[in-house]
């Protein structure tokens, strides 16, 4: 599961959900280096969405993308880098 740190509400402050990271949170939660999430992202290999000159990765959606790769491709396990797919329904 994909952890970001969330700074601590003051009192009587709602706390708001984490939807959407900035490229060092979400490298971070991937355990990648921001060079390689960055170079995903332009590949066309990590789901993001550009909003001006900012890109977000959605948590949820970057959730989803990382089961999928998890998951087996004709009965092998997925490989190196190389070997990461592209998202089927990525925004």
């Amino acid at each position: 599961m994909i952890r970001v740190e969330q700074q601590t509400p003051k009192p009587n402050e709602p706390q708001i959900p984490c939807i959407g990271m900035r490229a060092r949170e979400a490298a971070k939660a991937l355990g990648v280096s921001e060079r390689t999430l960055w170079q995903w992202a332009a590949e066309g290999i990590i789901p993001h969405v550009r909003i001006g000159k900012v890109r977000l990765f959605p948590a949820d959606v970057i959730r989803r993308w990382l089961s999928e790769q998890a998951q087996t491709v004709n009965g092998e396990n997925n490989g190196p880098e190389r070997n990461l797919r592209k998202p089927e329904n990525g925004p």
